[in-house]
């Protein structure tokens, strides 16, 4: 029977075509994350992250079947709320910025997953955005120069747009923002609805590039804060589930 610190420990999914990894990440992860499952393949992992529901996946980035990436813009596209974290042996900072604009909320090479990985789970489930430190500066100068408006026009939003913004682009549901900020759902809809009306875009995933090309928000290296405690980590995962 389960202690109370573990009940809604975070629910992670993993997905990587390597048996070695797998085992390898179980041994890591299980005394933290309650790990639903296992998976080798691209198009498996869109499934059973549909009909599982973690709170987090890792993944590598090539797989059989259909790649990391895809798989993460067709959870995105589902409305799928999982946190999704690349775990990958590619340092190409391209491949690195092609994640995170799919939806990514962190990149993590293989080298350093045994000092990183927890940490950038926590961060994800926290709202923000982990790169390893070996590419986090590189992915970053390639975010913002990305995400520049293509007309260069400068862009002005109301400090509310700025306080939606920046809770959005850091993982908070409709229903937390409006909790937060005292305000109904339907406005915080019309604020980012407004927000991506301004600034040319059409997705979550593109807002959060804006955020850190604005340096709204900021991406996450090496900087490691204490965990957050077992109560308000369930307390973001009962509210992520209920949306």
């Amino acid at each position: 029977m389960k202690n109370i610190d573990e009940i809604g420990r975070p629910r992670l999914l993993l997905a990587d075509d390597h048996t070695i990894v797998i085992d390898g990440l179980r041994r890591l992860l299980e005394p933290e994350f309650e790990l639903i499952g296992t998976v080798s393949d691209g198009e498996a992992l869109v499934k059973s992250a549909v009909r599982l529901k973690p709170d987090v996946i890792v993944t590598d980035v090539s797989m059989p079947l259909l790649d990391g990436i895809e798989a993460a813009r067709r959870l995105r596209n589902s409305g799928s709320c999982a946190k999704i974290i690349f775990l990958t042996m590619y340092s190409d900072v391209q491949v690195a910025t092609e994640a995170l604009r799919a939806g990514a909320s962190g990149y993590v090479l293989k080298h350093s997953a045994t000092d990183v990985l927890s940490h950038a789970i926590w961060e994800a489930l926290k709202g923000r955005l982990f790169v390893s430190p070996r590419i986090s500066e590189n992915v970053r100068s390639n975010v913002m120069a990305s995400s520049r408006r293509r007309d260069g026009l400068a862009v002005h939003l109301t400090s509310r747009e700025r306080e939606v913004l920046h809770m959005v682009a850091e993982g908070g549901t409709i229903r937390m923002i409006s909790d937060h900020l005292d305000i109904t759902a339907r406005t915080v809809e019309f604020h980012k609805t407004n927000i991506m009306d301004k600034l040319g875009l059409r997705t979550t995933a593109d807002l959060t590039q804006y955020a850190i090309s604005s340096q709204i928000i900021a991406i996450r290296h090496t900087d490691f804060e204490n965990k957050p405690s077992p109560s308000t980590i369930r307390k973001i995962i009962r509210s992520r589930r209920s949306t």
